[in-house]
């Protein structure tokens, strides 16, 4: 028994002293900063571009904070729309579409995305380009990469900065954007930019920072490359019948969007097979006499608000896998549509 105690106390010390080694062994910020632009310039990167981009690299320790204590989910979607669409961002978005009509027509024919969504996802991810983030992006990604949960990812990221930056859109000084690099009135991550970001004027460049034309064709450019149909809108609020199978909506949790992709195949079902299952508009009406398939999700449960999805949700929870930031646009458009903006 003795001998099984003082082995099992030196299983736990060697263990300690492991763990504490490990520790010890992380380099400083400035030593990973280093190893950075080395790895950087045997990647092809300039030196020019390397030393400009990491000259005034920071660490942010408010944006590790930041991503350790993001906010659990307390929220219903009764309580969130009110707050992430309220009146004011309503008559403001009607405002911008029409401030903005002419450009949008033309970015909405070009890339087949109806212009009223451009807008609510502009609206919804930076207030219409006032609020970008004011973090300098080099210095956000190297930050999280620092912090190691999820350095490939962010080192991914950093990379992809680093070619928008020797590409020229954009100087190292005017790339800003969230503590976690989302970056623009767009709000893309670096390798969505180098996806789907757009020169939407022929100048050059392809600036999301400021020019509406890159910003709005952008946006519509990667709605388009992720399977949008501008013959549909994005989905519509439903009642349900008393008894109703609520295992025949898609699950709320399925951990990842390929899962969430298997159960909307799954599940979806024709209109006319909604129809008469009981399922019904808002106002008790029939649901469209349309050919088109649905699938059904609760954004809380089945207690709270159902909603039949159609395909363009899934290029929304694409933008962002979440039932209560693609409710807020689907709630958003609708409401720059209805009533007709004069």
């Amino acid at each position: 028994m003795l001998k099984k105690i003082i082995l099992s106390s030196t299983i736990l010390f060697a263990s300690y002293a492991a763990a504490n080694d490990a520790v010890a062994e992380k380099p400083s910020f400035e030593a990973y900063i280093k190893a950075i632009k080395a790895e950087a310039l045997q990647k092809g990167y300039t030196p020019e571009i390397i030393d400009s981009s990491f000259a005034n690299v920071t660490f942010h320790q408010r944006a590790v904070k930041a991503d350790k204590s993001q906010p659990e989910n307390v929220e219903t979607l009764d309580t969130y729309l009110p707050k992430r669409v309220p009146n004011w961002k309503i008559e403001r978005a009607r405002s911008e579409y029409k401030k903005h009509e002419k450009l949008l027509t033309e970015v909405g024919a070009k890339y087949g995305v109806q212009p009223r969504f451009i807008v609510a996802l502009w609206g919804l991810e930076t207030n219409f380009g006032k609020i970008m983030g004011n973090y300098n992006v080099i210095s956000a990604l190297s930050t999280m990469a620092y912090e190691g949960r999820r350095e490939a990812f962010f080192k991914k990221q950093l990379w992809a900065a680093l070619t928008i930056l020797q590409e020229g859109h954009i100087s190292i000084e005017n790339m800003k954007g969230s503590w976690a690099g989302a970056m623009g009135q767009n709000q893309f991550m670096p390798t969505s930019f180098l996806s789907y970001a757009v020169d939407g004027d022929g100048d050059g460049k392809k600036d999301i920072w400021g020019n509406h034309a890159d910003v709005f064709s952008s946006m519509a450019n990667y709605l388009k490359n992720e399977n949008w149909n501008d013959d549909l809108t994005w989905g519509r609020q439903v009642k349900l019948p008393e008894g109703f199978d609520t295992s025949l909506a898609i699950p709320k949790n399925t951990g990842s969007r390929a899962n969430w992709l298997k159960a909307w195949s799954r599940t979806e079902k024709t209109l006319a097979q909604w129809q008469a299952l009981g399922v019904r508009r808002t106002d008790g009406t029939n649901l469209p006499e349309a050919d088109l398939t649905a699938a059904l999700v609760f954004p809380d449960d089945a207690n709270g608000r159902a909603y039949l999805a159609y395909d363009n949700y899934k290029s929304l929870m694409h933008w962002n896998l979440s039932y209560y930031f693609v409710s807020s646009v689907g709630h958003l458009s609708d409401r720059i549509k209805f009533p007709p903006i004069d």
